[in-house]
Parts: structure tokens; C-alpha cells; sequence
């Protein structure tokens, strides 16, 4: 595995660069729409942007990468990643920023292409779900990493986009300077929505509602915390605090749903997702005055902090207990395609779930951002119980929970060690080597 990573040490750098990059920006532009006075919709807006250019980068990378090639592609797209932050600092206003995250969106997502097909062509059947588990660590320390760096600068100066920009095109210098030959690309096909859901209705749904959730969490929790009067340096261990915390809890949740239904561990886990919500409005605010403790580090916020850890230790592996449950209703062979699926399927719930999350935030006040959360989980709790009524417990053999990243794209989802794609391919090239 150390032999892999090394040899894979360019990818490493470049997008774990690109991720405390993209850490840095989502936050500090959620921050900054407070400052600027711009209303919660319109930031529920703009952020749902990224998810925009996420899901449309996500159909189109895989024809350019045929096209150009992987190295073409990610020194393009990283390029551009840069000069957004530069947009987004030179013409602050709703629809700038819009576009600004929508070109960060088809930016990273081709990114991740580039990556994980790279990753893939490198891999063997011995060393896959290690390498697999290094890249998921890279990209969520990444992500960590760069939200400390809100203390960098004020989040009204300029200093924050530029060190953005900067970060983006040094992410840059690794790949291009890699002597390993880029892989040949292969395109994967996904399963339609439709025949998925006849596969597995739980899965389906609760993938879309996972995708609103996820974005709706870290698209607005900045804005949460910065509307109920964290400093900087709170809010940026809060986000560390969350991102870190959704990582380790992807362990003992697998360990759970590979033992006992899996329908039951999506229940438990959404279930007490909302209860922690709960417990994160009790401890940060007195609802019924609509008043809020954050004004200065008291018991209440520790925890705060704590609640809003173990939420998203629970919430962040939801989308891997997605995949392995609906694979749990496939053959092996179309893993990688159902994967694929429910993929786009979290895709489109995440570019509603700013929006439809800020509305909430309208109504409700700051308390609404848990709100809306309670009443997701919820959703997909009372979903898997009427689930586990109509229809027996499946056991796959084959299926097993592996912990993946949200954002995985269907090259990705091809470390995954559970899948049969390529192996006669790293047969021979374990014999070659031998």
C-alpha cells in the first residue's frame, strides 16, 4: 500500500491542495454573504450553484478526458477553479458568485474524474480498497485543513480568495510534473433512475435525501455560525471539528451494517441524526425566545460542538450505507453502474438542498437550519421502516459496506475492492511484474 501511495504521490498532493483550496472557499463565501448583508435565500442560491456545475461536469468530463486527455484536462480545470476565487473576490454580488460557484463545480468534479480514473488504472485487486482509503482521507483532511485556514485572514480582505487561487494552481505543479504515463480512459455507464429504484426504493431515496442534507450542512452551517455569533476561530473548529468527525464515523457504522441488516442501521443512524439536531438547537439557542448562547464560549457551546459532531459522524456515511444497501439487490457486475446511479441521484438532491434549507432558515430563524435537517432524516427513517414492512432482509456476499466520499464519482467507485472490473487486467499486470 505505501508502495502504491508513493508512486501515486503527485495525485495526492495535487488534489488534496485542490481540496484545502475548496475547503477555504465554500466556507469563506458563506461567511462573507453575512457580512454582505446578502439574505440566506440568496446564499442558498448561489452555493447551490457549485452542485449545479457538479452534476453538469459530471456528464460532460468523461467525453473531454477521451478527447484531450487526463493531464489536458485537469491543468484546465484547475485553472479555472483558480480564476473563479479571483471572480468571486473581484465582483462581489449574488450573481457573480453564482457563477462563480457553478464554474468551481464543473471545475472540481472533473478534477475528481481526472483522479480516481488515474487511481483506478494503478490499482490491483490487492491494494484497491487501500488506495481507496488514502484518497478518502486526503480529500476530507484536505477539506478540514482548509477551513482552519479561515483565520488566514479577515473574511472581508481579499487575502482569503487570493490564497484560493494560489492554492488551486499550485495544486497544478505535481500532476504536470509526473513522468507516469496518464492511463487509456474507459467510460462507465450508470443504471437509470427508474430501474434503481425498482432495485432498491430505499437506496434510491434515501440517496437523493442524503444529497440535500450533505449540501445543505456545509453550504450554510458558516452562515449558521456566523449569524448566531461565532468568532472566526470558532466557527473554524466547528467545521474542522464536523468534517473530521463524519470520516471516523464511516468506521464503526460499516462495521454495524455489514453485521445486521442494513435497513436497520440506516434507520438508527438517520433517527438519531435527528435527535442530535435537536440537541444542537437545545444547546445553542432557547427556542421558544428565539434567543441564541453563542456570544461567548460557554458550556453550552462545547456542547454545541460536540452534538454537531457526532450529527455528522452519522450523517456523512449515509451515502456509502446507500450504496452498500442497493447493492445488497445487485449482481457484482452492475456495482460499479448502481453506484454510478445513486451518484446522480445525490447529485440532484444536493443542488435543492441549499435552497430549499435557506427557505427554512426564513422562516424559522437560524433554528430552521436544523429544522429542515430533523425533518429529512426523519423522512428517510419512517421511509426505511415502511421498507422493512414490504420487503424481506436481502444478503449479498458479495456486498459489503466500503466508506466512500461523497463526492466519488463512477471511476472512483471502481476502488471500490468488492467490484470485478479490471481484473483480469491487474492479473497481468501482477504477472508482468513477477
Amino acid at each position: 500500500m505505501q508502495k502504491e501511495v508513493k508512486k501515486s504521490w503527485a495525485l495526492f498532493l495535487g488534489i488534496g491542495t485542490m481540496m484545502i483550496a475548496h475547503g477555504l472557499q465554500m466556507q469563506i463565501m458563506g461567511i462573507r454573504s453575512v457580512l454582505e448583508e446578502f439574505s440566506v435565500l440568496t446564499t442558498g442560491i448561489f452555493m447551490s450553484g457549485y452542485y449545479v456545475g457538479y452534476f453538469v461536469g459530471s456528464k460532460t468530463t468523461p467525453n473531454l478526458v477521451q478527447k484531450v486527455g487526463h493531464i489536458r484536462v485537469f491543468a484546465a480545470f484547475a485553472s479555472l477553479a483558480s480564476l473563479s476565487a479571483l471572480v468571486a473576490v473581484a465582483y462581489v454580488n449574488p450573481i457573480m458568485w453564482t457563477l462563480s460557484r457553478f464554474i468551481t463545480g464543473i471545475s472540481l468534479v472533473s478534477c475528481y474524474v481526472v483522479c480516481e480514473s488515474w487511481l483506478n488504472d494503478r490499482a490491483t485487486n490487492k491494494n484497491r480498497g487501500q488506495l481507496l482509503s488514502a484518497y478518502m482521507i486526503v480529500l476530507y483532511f484536505g477539506l478540514a485543513l482548509g477551513m482552519l485556514l479561515l483565520n488566514f485572514s479577515e473574511p472581508k480582505a481579499y487575502e482569503p480568495f487570493i490564497l484560493v487561487s494560489v492554492l488551486l494552481s499550485l495544486a497544478l505543479v505535481p500532476i504536470l510534473l509526473t513522468k507516469r504515463p496518464a492511463p487509456k480512459f474507459k467510460k462507465i455507464g450508470t443504471i437509470s433512475v427508474k430501474e434503481l429504484y425498482e432495485i432498491s426504493p430505499l437506496g434510491t431515496i434515501s440517496s437523493f435525501a442524503t444529497g440535500v442534507i450533505h449540501a445543505a450542512f456545509f453550504s450554510l452551517i458558516s452562515v449558521y455560525a456566523t449569524k448566531a455569533g461565532f468568532t472566526l476561530l470558532e466557527t473554524s473548529i466547528l467545521l474542522f471539528i464536523a468534517t473530521i468527525a463524519g470520516v471516523v464515523g464511516q468506521g464503526p457504522i460499516g462495521y454495524f451494517s455489514d453485521l445486521y441488516d442494513r435497513r436497520k442501521v440506516i434507520v438508527i443512524t438517520t433517527f438519531a441524526g435527528s435527535v442530535l439536531a435537536l440537541l444542537s438547537i437545545l444547546s445553542s439557542s432557547d427556542p421558544l425566545q428565539n434567543t441564541y448562547y453563542m456570544s461567548e464560549f460557554a458550556f453550552k457551546k462545547i456542547l454545541f460542538f460536540l452534538f454537531v459532531g457526532a450529527y455528522t459522524s452519522l450523517c456523512l456515511p449515509l451515502f456509502s450505507l446507500n450504496l452498500a444497501h442497493t447493492n445488497d439487490f445487485v449482481p457484482k457486475e452492475k456495482f460499479v453502474a448502481a453506484g454510478g446511479g445513486l451518484q446522480l441521484i445525490f447529485g440532484i438532491g444536493a443542488i435543492s438542498g441549499p435552497i430549499i434549507c435557506s427557505i427554512f432558515m426564513g422562516w424559522f430563524g437560524l433554528n430552521g437550519f436544523f429544522i429542515f435537517l430533523i425533518l429529512i432524516h426523519a423522512f428517510i427513517g419512517f421511509f426505511g421502516l415502511h421498507r422493512m414492512r414490504v420487503r424481506k432482509t436481502a444478503e449479498n456476499p458479495d456486498s459489503t459496506f466500503t466508506p466512500m466520499p461523497a463526492t466519488i464519482t463512477p471511476m472512483g467507485l471502481e476502488l471500490d475492492p468488492d467490484t470485478p472490473e479490471n481484473i483480469e487486467r491487474n492479473l497481468s499486470q501482477e504477472n508482468k511484474q513477477t
